[in-house]
């Protein structure tokens, strides 16, 4: 290992971590677990109460003060957990490697077992078949959907595919629409319910005002779209494959999970777990690209609802370390899949968490959550995960980004932008119905 750390390889992948210099102190206590792509860190003292694995006083003194505060205003019940490192140098652990429910950094192993399995440039595709011929605007048959998974499929996808459809001369489908396969339209799982949001999308002559207002914000000078179904929305299990109309590719993957992250929604994150095969799938994978033991990690679903749902803060962290290694040859950073503070909206748009940090949120009635990176000058980039159990949210999550902004008054504010957590998507603008993504193919 310490043949590992003198290599260049090893340098650069430091560097990229966040990590400014590891000496031979610090490598003495990193090992590789298994065969395990991840690192674990070991090595156990003790100061004020709270277990270190490096002796660095005076965060684990900013701990110890955070947790004392906490139970002084009576905010806290049960075992609280805390993590904090440096790169890949642990300093402090309270309880860091016990089970906690994590709530929605459960969508941090969803994140991380969806890049393992597809990559982040993955698109899904939804198609469309026609049973019929088109004659003078009209499909003279059946329009078949058949869904890919796509969990992002909402109103402006949908206004997207009647453009495609006028694209190619049609105006009327002269029979019923079928939708087959995986489709969901707006988090809509009943394959009924969804295509009747379809059907009213492509047909821009009898929108509702909501629907009006989403197209209002598309691009300008998007047409609402003319396309009419005489018959009936009906779900099959499968058919004959028909003539290829159209493709509806989905966004990016990594803007899918950025979008799913930011607004912590649950359905995105269990339909990506459904599509990876089940949540024991995202289980193992999750622990396998970060390295940490299988017992750290213990999922019941894809999106952290219910308290069921266990991480250890060692784990949140090293996932998102696993995250970050995995997208250094993609151009992009964990700042494009999580929320980053100052920039994005959504979980942390009210929050005071220090500027450019990088975190995904949790919360569930008793618990409070968040894990991240936050970038210092002194040690880099500093990697942490809290999980408090309480049930006052507000008094929670404002003590939490107390704590960060004292660890950031004592190791200084970074003087640039570590590349490891430079932000390339805009999580408030992913662009939906965006025209470049259908593939018309008739007859294709």
């Amino acid at each position: 290992m310490l043949d590992l750390l003198s290599s260049g390889i090893m340098s650069l992948w430091l560097e990229m971590a966040g990590i400014r210099s590891v000496g031979l102190n610090a490598a003495s206590v990193l090992a590789w677990q298994g065969g395990m792509p991840g690192l674990v860190l070991a090595g156990d003292l003790a100061f004020g109460g709270v277990p270190l694995v490096n002796p660095d006083l005076p965060t684990a003194a900013a701990v110890d003060g955070f947790l004392k505060d906490l139970k002084a205003k009576g905010l806290i019940d049960g075992t609280q957990g805390v993590w904090v490192q440096s790169g890949m140098v642990p300093l402090v652990s309270q309880q860091g490697t016990a089970l906690m429910p994590g709530a929605s950094l459960t969508k941090i192993a969803t994140s991380l077992a969806s890049l393992e399995t597809w990559g982040a440039d993955y698109q899904f595709e939804t198609r469309f078949r026609g049973t019929g011929p088109i004659r003078n605007g009209v499909l003279r048959g059946d329009l078949v959907v058949g869904g890919g998974g796509d969990p992002l499929f909402v109103w402006e996808e949908a206004i997207a595919v009647g453009h495609a459809l006028n694209q190619m001369g049609i105006t009327r489908v002269a029979g019923n629409l079928i939708v087959t396969g995986n489709f969901r339209m707006n988090s809509q799982s009943d394959p009924v319910a969804a295509g009747e949001m379809l059907r009213q999308a492509i047909d821009g002559r009898s929108w509702p005002r909501d629907i009006q207002k989403i197209h209002s914000k598309m691009p300008a000078g998007t047409k609402k779209p003319q396309v009419t179904v005489a018959g009936f929305v009906i779900a099959e299990k499968s058919l004959p494959a028909f003539p290829l109309l159209l493709k509806r590719r989905s966004l990016p993957l990594a803007e899918i999970i950025k979008y799913m992250n930011v607004h912590s929604d649950n359905e995105i994150a269990q339909m990506l777990a459904d599509n990876l095969g089940g949540v024991k799938i995202v289980q193992q994978q999750a622990t396998w690209a970060a390295g940490v033991p299988a017992k750290e990690v213990q999922l019941v679903n894809g999106s952290g609802l219910g308290v069921e749902n266990r991480v250890s803060p060692r784990a949140a962290c090293a996932m998102m370390q696993a995250i970050g290694r995995y997208l250094q040859t993609t151009g992009l950073t964990i700042a494009d899949l999580f929320p980053v503070s100052g920039r994005d909206r959504g979980t942390v748009e009210h929050r005071h968490i220090p500027r450019s940090a990088v975190v995904k949120t949790g919360t569930l009635d008793s618990v409070i959550a968040l894990a991240g990176a936050i970038p210092t000058y002194d040690q880099g980039l500093v990697w942490f995960a809290i999980i408090n159990r309480g049930t006052d949210w507000d008094a929670l999550r404002a003590q939490q980004d107390l704590f960060l902004q004292q660890l950031v008054r004592q190791w200084g504010t970074a003087s640039t932008l570590p590349l490891a957590i430079t932000p390339h998507i805009d999580g408030d603008r992913p662009a939906l119905g965006a025209a470049n993504r259908s593939d018309i193919l008739l007859g294709g």
